[in-house]
């Protein structure tokens, strides 16, 4: 979860950068895109569009590696021989959930021109700690609370307001799959009026 926050933090810190040095050079602070387009042609438009591009990319591979790291954390919970049939049959259900999340992430980097940055060959899951179905349950709910965090923290870097609108729609997802593994470990399934 520290890794994935950190991540967020370090796309959203790239984000604001980018947008500074990009007001800066272009001489457009405080200005619209219309008049950046009236002083500088449609080169500085043009430059406005790709760098907003360029940050929702950014943003978009982040999540996409949050979304890779979920669907290898389910698969070694499924895998570990802990979990009830019935455990395990939400579990593979929200991997898939996941595994939809990451093909129209990936989908969206491509048709925005980006690259899709390639998944780890490892991750670093504490397999140490995972001796029954409880410590699974703990595990995968406090990635799932990381990943809504993190979507929350996204929301208002996107440029582009229908990404910000799509990834909302799987911050929801992910906040249901943290209700219901709370739910599921005898806590109260919504501890709060508001997610952070």
């Amino acid at each position: 979860m520290t890794a994935l926050l950190k991540n967020w933090t370090q796309a959203k810190e790239t984000n604001l950068k980018a947008r500074r040095k990009f007001l800066i050079n272009s001489g457009a602070v405080g200005l619209s895109a219309a008049a950046v387009a009236l002083i500088g042609g449609n080169d500085a438009l043009a430059a406005s569009h790709k760098a907003s591009e360029n940050s929702d990319v950014t943003i978009l591979n982040t999540a996409l590696g949050a979304e890779r790291e979920a669907i290898a954390a389910y698969q070694l919970g499924a895998e570990s021989g802990l979990l009830s049939s019935g455990t395990l049959s939400v579990a593979v259900s929200f991997q898939g959930h996941h595994k939809e999340h990451a093909d129209v992430l990936a989908q969206t980097i491509e048709k925005l021109g980006g690259k899709v940055n390639e998944p780890p060959e490892t991750y670093n899951f504490p397999t140490s700690r995972l001796k029954r179905e409880r410590d699974v349950l703990e595990f995968a709910a406090s990635l799932e609370k990381g990943a809504v965090s993190a979507y929350l923290g996204a929301l208002p870097l996107f440029d582009n307001r229908d990404l910000a609108t799509a990834a909302a729609s799987i911050l929801g997802d992910e906040a249901m799959h943290w209700a219901v593994l709370r739910q599921a470990l005898g806590l109260n399934p919504v501890p709060s009026a508001f997610v952070s």
